[in-house]
């Protein structure tokens, strides 16, 4: 659970350690809109992601089903600082599906945490696999880090892509190939 009171203990201490006077008007407020902003930020650390994905619908003879252009933000937990950017879902149902909505929520559980680009990307597909139990997963995210962006080698506009597969889309090359082609990235 996020200590609202300690948050603002840390942001405090955190604008007197940059030289800032904490009395001075503009900042008199500041650190409990940041304990509130990170209560926001950070609410999926009490989330389950099978909250969502436990509801699901038969469906007969259905075949890849792909979510696209699901939009997230998120900290990167080894700066702080946001990445964001867009997630791609594709799953082969076994015989159920989920409400589109549930898809797009468990992308905001994992990425309302400190996170990696790199390990929210598997968390999603394994929250899929786990709860949904399809034939496959595949997950796509591509996201723009602030820590490339405005320290550091300052490169905006570069972006990060990383892949979750799972289940048959581990062994079947032409279901991820129908993938990135549905994508229109080929």
């Amino acid at each position: 659970m996020v200590d609202q009171d300690k948050i603002r203990q840390a942001v405090r201490i955190l604008l007197e350690g940059i030289g800032e006077d904490i009395s001075r008007e503009g900042l008199l407020d500041t650190p409990d809109r940041i304990a509130r902003m990170y209560a926001e930020l950070f609410a999926g650390m009490e989330e389950d992601a099978g909250n969502y994905l436990n509801k699901t619908f038969h469906a007969k003879d259905c075949d890849m089903v792909i979510e696209k252009d699901i939009t997230f933000h998120s900290i990167c937990e080894h700066h702080m600082l946001p990445f964001f950017g867009k997630i791609h879902i594709a799953y082969i149902p076994d015989g159920k599906v989920v409400g589109l909505s549930k898809l797009a929520r468990t992308v905001e559980v994992f990425a309302r945490r400190l996170q990696l680009q790199e390990q929210l990307t598997g968390q999603i597909a394994d929250a899929l696999m786990e709860h949904m139990k399809p034939q496959g997963v595949l997950v796509m995210a591509e996201a723009e880090h602030m820590c490339m962006t405005m320290r550091g080698i300052k490169k905006p506009g570069s972006k990060t892509v990383t892949l979750a597969r799972r289940g048959v889309f581990e062994t079947d090359p032409e279901l991820e190939e129908r993938f990135f082609r549905m994508l229109g990235l080929r």
